[in-house]
């Protein structure tokens, strides 16, 4: 039984980092909703499934090199490492709410093209985009969504949960936008943009908060001083 709640665990965590790390209205993110509505929604949902490919190499990337510094990480310093992930989460949403994105970046052909080619300009974009790794740091370093995974499995499930997760928020957005098409132009792009900038601020600041106090939702709590001060706080 224990087994199968950890497996659920490290599928939530990485399907929660697949959703965040994607819903961002950046460069492919506009691209997508351009192609959903002038070449429809299964091209829309190729690119995509290109940019989640991309996420997938920035998650491993940054999953294996925060593994390496995890070795010369004690206990004491988790709680510092996870403040610095909730910072870092909540300058990118600030950035996302005051920062339109740039529609015209990548202006597209006048034929639809094939499928693999939608798939691999996408694929290319989103690797060109090396800021992207800043977020899957801040991301890991909230959840830390495989440390204590001593099955290949486990680790394998929570890689894959991210691209799951990548692949529903692309099935959302071109769902979204198909029916909303005629109505969906620039402001409703930066209108989106900023709505998942809020959001983005807002789970920072409680994930923040709950850290201050000793309280993990997924996963176990660190001991620390301030969850002490906290809990006598709250007491009194």
């Amino acid at each position: 039984m224990e087994g199968i709640v950890d497996l659920l665990i490290y599928i939530l965590k990485g399907l929660i980092i697949g959703v965040v790390a994607s819903a961002p209205m950046g460069p492919v993110g506009v691209l997508c909703i351009r192609r959903t509505i002038k070449k429809g929604r299964v091209y829309g949902l190729v690119t995509g499934a290109g940019a989640a490919l991309s996420d997938l190499f920035y998650a491993l990337l940054t999953g294996y090199g925060l593994s390496l510094i995890s070795l010369f990480t004690n206990e004491n310093n988790v709680f510092w490492v996870k403040i610095i992930g909730g910072a870092m989460l909540l300058a990118f949403g600030i950035y996302m709410f005051r920062t339109g994105p740039k529609v015209n970046t990548h202006p597209e052909s006048k034929t639809k093209g094939s499928l693999l080619r939608n798939f691999l300009t996408s694929f290319f974009i989103t690797l060109a985009n090396p800021a992207i790794i800043f977020l899957f740091i801040a991301l890991f370093n909230m959840l830390a969504p495989f440390v204590g995974a001593e099955e290949t499995y486990l680790i394998g499930a929570g890689y894959a949960a991210i691209v799951v997760g990548a692949m529903l928020w692309w099935l959302f957005i071109t769902y979204i936008i198909n029916k909303m098409s005629s109505n969906f132009g620039q402001k409703g792009i930066k209108r989106l943009n900023r709505t998942i900038g809020v959001f983005v601020i807002t789970i920072s600041v409680v994930y923040m908060l709950l850290t201050l106090c000793g309280i993990n939702i997924i996963g176990e709590g660190i001991p620390t001083d301030e969850t002490a001060a906290c809990a006598l706080h709250i007491e009194a």
